[in-house]
């Protein structure tokens, strides 16, 4: 007696366009989800604040996406690119050094913390859902 040939499984590939259009919608997701999570962490303290850390976070979701594909494993490059991203916000800070008073490091201090911790909190954010839901990996 002949044993049944079992049956064979076929998957297909996606194409390289198709694959393409796939990361294209995931690096905008990123993008879109760090971004709008720094905007509503920082709304607290205004607009305008509000908006500059939104339009840091999309920069940070691009550049933690395309870095994810890039070396998934280094958790320095990954900690390194949110300090600079902070850096970068921090640049557009309206600080004004002609009238440094006593309290002149206390306010400088609140208004890195509040610069920094959107986006800290957006890094946060993407870090743990990416690392929750491993079906969303590049």
């Amino acid at each position: 007696m002949i044993a049944p040939e079992p049956p064979t499984i076929v998957a297909e590939l996606p194409s390289e366009s198709e694959a393409r259009a796939r990361l294209r919608w995931q690096s905008i997701g990123w993008a879109l989800l760090a971004g709008v999570s720094a905007g509503l962490m920082s709304l607290p303290w205004g607009l305008e604040m509000a908006i500059r850390s939104g339009g840091c976070g999309l920069f940070y979701g691009l550049l933690a996406f395309h870095l994810q594909r890039v070396d998934p494993d280094d958790s320095h490059l990954q900690a390194g690119l949110v300090g600079a991203i902070c850096g970068v916000r921090s640049l557009g800070l309206p600080l004004s050094l002609e009238n440094l008073r006593t309290d002149a490091l206390a306010l400088l201090i609140v208004e890195l913390l509040q610069a920094w911790l959107p986006l800290i909190g957006s890094a946060l954010l993407l870090n743990g859902l990416h690392r929750f839901l491993p079906a969303s990996r590049p």
